[in-house]
């Protein structure tokens, strides 16, 4: 018999097509989050299941006799929405899917530091209601980005990759922030500093961002001391996960005029947003953009589906994270 799966949300046509094919799949037709009644009860049903940063897998859904569920395939590279500790006491395996979004995600970074340092959103707003006058030397003057100090806070791939369009393309000075020690031919070619305090980095960088993993430790990484620690005039830009932000102390800071601006592609309490953030002009906010390529998106889901067929042909798991 075909191990029977659940995929917790919509995934691209051609991986759920593959997937139907290889297992006893179901499929959430409507597109909504599970709730976690559902998803407690698919612990029981089912033999894997795929979830997204949508499901909030905590310790409470995880079941307290046996488990059915012996695999969590994610769809993504991040983790911190299970309770991984959850997971292993019940000898249940994790998987992620590092490596494939790594691009997108970099370009959605500089895509949310060049719109917040130009105004780009301001401006769009402000054309589309029919408010523009025309040109002046005075309209919509924003922060030059070429040139610039970026500060990274997390020099994995995804760093890396942001790093190095800011560099080559930007002509930017690059320093960061690491745990461990990163010291390798990318950083040597960029002349990257490492720092050895996030506060270091605060300090002299002009735009700020962030690519560290969510949960733990790292819950609200960037807070109000840590803010108060960035250049009056720099610009701090999320695509790792919201919960890395203080969310209340961003609102304060901005709000106080403390730093510049904010790009956000990740939030909090997803997908609320808070209303103060939504009114200010010096904030870019877009919808958890970061891996949002058809080319991406499909090569996650290939991703998850090779970390299935392993786990069930009893292979090495390539993606392992539990």
């Amino acid at each position: 018999m075909k191990p029977r799966v659940i995929v917790t949300r919509r995934w691209p046509a051609a991986v759920e097509h593959i997937l139907a094919e290889r297992f006893d799949t179901t499929f959430n037709q409507s597109d909504a989050p599970l709730s976690p009644i559902q998803l407690k009860a698919a612990f029981l049903n089912f033999d894997a299941i795929l979830p997204t940063v949508s499901d909030k897998l905590p310790a409470s859904v995880f079941p307290d006799t046996d488990s059915r569920t012996k695999l969590l395939a994610n769809f993504g590279v991040g983790f911190s929405h299970i309770d991984i500790g959850a997971a292993r006491e019940r000898d249940i395996v994790v998987t992620n899917t590092p490596g494939v979004l790594t691009d997108c995600t970099a370009d959605i970074a500089m895509n949310l530091l060049l719109s917040v340092a130009r105004r780009a959103g301001e401006a769009e707003r402000q054309l589309r209601a029919g408010d523009w006058a025309g040109w002046c030397p005075t309209h919509m003057i924003g922060t030059k980005v070429s040139g610039k100090t970026l500060g990274i806070i997390g020099m994995g791939r995804i760093g890396k990759a942001t790093a190095k369009r800011a560099h080559f393309g930007f002509d930017m000075d690059v320093l960061f922030y690491n745990r461990s020690n990163v010291d390798d031919e990318e950083i040597r070619a960029m002349g990257a500093r490492q720092l050895s305090t996030i506060e270091d980095v605060l300090a002299e960088a002009d735009f700020v961002s962030l690519h560290c993993p969510g949960g733990g430790e790292n819950r609200h990484l960037i807070n109000a001391s840590r803010l108060a620690a960035m250049k009056h005039r720099a610009f701090l830009i999320n695509t790792a996960r919201g919960d890395v932000v203080d969310e209340g102390a961003l609102i304060d800071a901005l709000e106080g005029g403390k730093i510049a601006g904010a790009g956000l592609d990740v939030f909090e309490g997803e997908p609320y947003i808070p209303d103060a953030l939504k009114r200010m002009e010096n904030v870019v906010l877009l919808p958890h953009l970061g891996s949002a390529t058809e080319e991406t998106r499909v090569a996650m889901g290939m991703r998850a589906v090779e970390n299935l067929v392993a786990f069930f042909e009893g292979n090495p798991v390539p993606d392992r994270v539990v």
